[in-house]
């Protein structure tokens, strides 16, 4: 499957939209946020915040192998698409056994999980809605721009987002795809802010000039998550590990978690997981070696630190500003 999914990516690739960033050569998660900020700041700031309700699972074979044909004339490569499309997937029975089902053959709809040609064939029914959107003129009579990322959608528009969630919704229904009523919204700059790829796009007030500015900075519920798993791996069943090991797979999540929060303001973001990430690793070396009160004395900032090693985000906040100046 992955051979056959390597031939097919630069098949289909040579005409995708740009307007499509996953799952793609020299594209990310990154320039979608990218896009969405030069957007906003364009004008572009009626925003529908869209959400397919399964989407994976609810693409329809037979449209979706229609989009293929027209670049694929190999029936060999159609019939075994067709065989992946239809595979069936094994599952726990909850019992400790194995069972398998037909969900996807008996429905006709739905790309498998976890397989390598899974996103492209995601990609490539997308496709349709985004050329699709053009053809109608939409982009171009409601200013109404689209990025999207995999299964996440928004339409940045210049004109009514009420039009736009209207022809979107024909749009969508018209390709047999439903839309999260419950998760999808209209959001209006800057008075309010949506999130989009773990980012909050809204109005932000520099902290140095007071000037505000429409820009993507860390979502709180983004913070929160980070948050968590630096709980969990401080949690006090965890003690049993050395201190250098743990710090070592803090370090990692905080890296991690850096890499991707680069874009915008993260200083306030960076601050409160430092805040939070010494404070938490010390309350574990405390019970780890139970020493009783706060533990400031026998594990101070600079044993954290410089001894252990502990990654600070701020510094990185301070760089990254740097660097865009």
């Amino acid at each position: 499957m992955t051979a056959a999914t390597v031939v097919l990516e630069a098949i289909f690739e040579a005409d995708m939209p740009a307007e499509q960033h996953g799952y793609r050569p020299n594209l990310s998660a990154h320039t979608a946020v990218k896009e969405i900020n030069r957007l906003i700041n364009w004008g572009h700031t009626r925003i529908i915040d869209g959400d397919l309700a399964d989407y994976f699972g609810s693409i329809p074979h037979d449209e979706l192998l229609t989009s293929v044909a027209r670049r694929v004339s190999d029936r060999h490569m159609l019939h075994l698409i067709k065989m992946w499309l239809e595979a069936p997937v094994e599952e726990d029975d909850g019992r400790g056994g194995k069972r398998r089902t037909t969900t996807a053959k008996d429905t006709g709809r739905g790309v498998p999980q976890g397989a390598p040609i899974s996103p492209l064939l995601a990609n490539l029914y997308m496709r349709r809605f985004v050329l699709g959107w053009k053809k109608r003129g939409l982009e171009t009579r409601l200013g109404a721009k689209i990025v999207s990322y995999a299964d996440d959608l928004v339409i940045c528009c210049k004109g009514s987002a009420e039009q736009a969630m209207t022809e979107m919704r024909r749009l969508m229904e018209q390709l047999k795809l439903t839309i999260n009523e419950i998760k999808t919204h209209i959001r209006e700059l800057p008075q309010e802010q949506f999130d989009f790829l773990g980012y909050s796009f809204g109005r932000y007030y520099s902290p140095k000039t007071g000037r505000a500015h429409l820009c993507q900075q860390p979502s709180k519920k983004s913070v929160q998550r980070m948050i968590g798993e630096i709980r969990e791996a401080t949690d006090r069943k965890t003690t049993w590990q050395g201190a250098e090991g743990v710090v070592k797979q803090l370090n990692r999540k905080l890296t991690g978690w850096a890499n991707y929060f680069s874009l915008g303001p993260v200083n306030k973001a960076y601050r409160t997981i430092d805040c939070y990430t010494a404070p938490r690793l010390r309350r574990w070396l405390c019970k780890k070696h139970k020493v009783d009160g706060a533990g400031t004395t026998r594990f101070p900032y600079e044993y954290l630190y410089d001894t252990l090693g502990l990654v600070k985000l701020q510094p990185k906040a301070h760089s990254l500003s740097r660097a865009k100046t």
